[in-house]
């Protein structure tokens, strides 16, 4: 019981932090993380102050408009969120 409450603090760690590429290119920062209610999976970041950089990609949007990036890209967690920029092309 005690791995899921660390799981969910150790998520919402993520909260705030500057989302980028393996190369260094800013997407934004996580707003919020999506998850699959049944087994807890994380889905998606959900991007806040996105940088013009991801306008000329093709990147999901939800019905609000926001961009949505699929948690499977991200590669390394720290001070930054690295995500695999090809995995989500």
């Amino acid at each position: 019981m005690s791995d899921k409450i660390d799981e969910k603090r150790n998520s919402r760690a993520l909260l705030g932090k500057t989302v980028v590429t393996k190369s260094g290119k800013k997407f934004g920062e996580v707003g919020n993380i999506t998850f699959e209610t049944r087994t807890g999976e994380l889905m998606q970041i959900i991007l806040k102050n996105p940088t013009s950089y991801i306008d000329h990609l093709e990147i999901e949007q939800d019905k609000e408009g926001n961009w949505l990036v699929p948690f499977s890209s991200v590669v390394a967690v720290g001070d930054f969120v690295v995500i695999a920029e090809e995995d989500i092309l």
